[in-house]
């Protein structure tokens, strides 16, 4: 069996960034959503968890990190190609993300980044694999 991996996210607007994120073509499984949380499906072994900020605090005894003003993590994906990360880039920004900076193109790879709606940093990357060999 694969290893699977659920990233848990703090929301203000648990239906806002639904929304936000079924707009970037990702389903949601509503086996795994109510009025606490919803389950993104990025891939077959990746899944966001967006938990409403009073529901995520309680699985921490810390301080819950304002995104919009900290960054404690950045969440990578990979594109297949450049067209790929454009156009995933282009749907978050529509959907109401933010630009962090401009695209990097170091060659064989390419990758672009936007905030979501709560400030997380996510970063979308393609790496030429012809360039590895």
């Amino acid at each position: 069996m694969s290893t699977k991996i659920f990233v848990n996210l703090p929301v203000r607007d648990l239906d806002k960034s639904k929304e936000f994120f079924t707009k970037l073509g990702y389903s949601i499984n509503e086996q795994f959503t109510d009025e606490n949380a919803s389950c993104v499906v990025i891939s077959e072994d990746i899944y966001v968890m967006l938990l409403v900020e009073s529901f995520f605090a309680g699985f921490t005894s810390k301080e819950v990190a304002d995104a919009t003003k900290t960054t404690e993590v950045t969440l990578a994906l990979s594109a297949d190609s450049r067209q790929g990360v454009d156009e995933l880039v282009d749907k978050a920004l529509a959907a109401g993300g933010q630009v962090v900076r401009e695209p990097m193109d170091q060659g064989p790879m390419y990758g672009r980044s936007f905030y979501d709606l709560d400030g997380h940093l996510w970063e979308v990357v393609y790496m030429d694999p012809t360039a590895l060999q």
